[in-house]
């Protein structure tokens, strides 16, 4: 999805068409890393992302497998805001989090 802008800026006596195709950077999809670490447990890695995100038991336990085997799980995506937020929030739980513009894996 492409933003474009048109818009006209006023001169003394002529009109000029102004346009944007750039995105933004709270336009790009972000998402949320979650690391592994020497600390945690794998059940509780588990249990955090059933009780924060809402992850079913399935879900939470195969990226918690990945955070465990691959070092890293992008374990949720959205707005800038939102993947900050959420962030934080695993920081609370004591999780290892960093946040990212996806696909910049």
């Amino acid at each position: 999805m492409n933003a474009m802008t048109v818009g006209f800026a006023t001169g003394t006596d002529t009109e000029e068409k102004v346009r944007t195709d750039e995105k933004t950077d709270l336009d790009q999809p972000w998402v949320v890393v979650v690391w592994n670490d020497p600390v945690n447990l794998m059940s509780y890695v588990s249990y955090v992302f059933q009780s924060y995100f809402g992850y079913s038991e399935a879900k939470a336990r195969t990226l918690m497998l990945e955070v465990h085997e691959e070092g890293r799980s992008a374990v949720v995506s959205g707005t800038r805001e939102k993947v900050e937020q959420d962030t934080v929030a695993l920081h609370s739980y004591g999780l290892w989090a960093t946040f990212e513009k996806a696909g910049s894996e």
